[in-house]
């Protein structure tokens, strides 16, 4: 049986429990700051990321390869170009607002007008009003894995309070449609 290993609150991992709802596999949660976790993680992944699976001693890392993997294992149709590309996006703005969380769990004021803090911020914005576009034109309407990983995000970000999501109006609306489905309320970070 596949293993799952990851985090309630992680991002990354929550869409691919979502994905995986229909699909028998154990979800292992760990806790990968310290401890034994992060010496299992480290022994297992070099990269020292979540998450990571397990398929019967085959170890898969990262989140789009995990989905890859198990697309390929299960014969389910890959994403076109187009959602290629908005699964990129949704994932610049996931990795710079994780960057942002690490660095503000460190004691290390954000808000300054660093180049590092600009960038990360500049990327969030530019990608944000990109999705709510997207949104608009009625791209994510479908429940299928760059909807899930959009979902992920937004209620990641609203979870975490780091980005105003106010004016984004699309994004708010997608997010209110897709937040009774049964996988997203049971993997819901703030219950776990």
């Amino acid at each position: 049986m596949m293993k799952l290993y990851g985090s309630t609150t992680s991002p990354f991992v929550r869409r691919l429990r979502i994905w995986l709802s229909a699909v028998e596999h154990e979800f292992i949660n760990m806790q990968i700051f310290d401890g034994p976790d992060r010496e299992q993680l480290a022994a297992q992944n070099p990269a020292m990321k979540i998450p990571m699976l397990d398929d019967d001693g085959n170890v898969i890392f990262d989140s789009r390869v995990i989905y890859r993997y198990v697309s390929d294992k299960l014969k389910y149709p890959s994403p076109s170009w187009d959602q290629e590309n908005q699964l990129t996006v949704i994932d610049a703005v996931n990795d710079s607002l994780v960057q942002i969380l690490l660095l503000q769990r460190s004691n290390i004021n954000t808000d300054d007008d660093k180049m590092y803090f600009r960038l990360q911020r500049e990327r969030a914005d530019i990608s944000l009003l990109y999705l709510n576009e997207q949104v608009q034109q009625g791209q994510f309407d479908d429940w299928h894995y760059p909807s899930i990983c959009l979902y992920c995000l937004i209620d990641w970000i609203e979870f975490r309070t780091l980005h105003d999501l106010s004016k984004m109006d699309h994004l708010k609306a997608f997010h209110r449609a897709n937040h009774d489905r049964i996988e997203v309320t049971a993997t819901d970070p703030r219950t776990s």
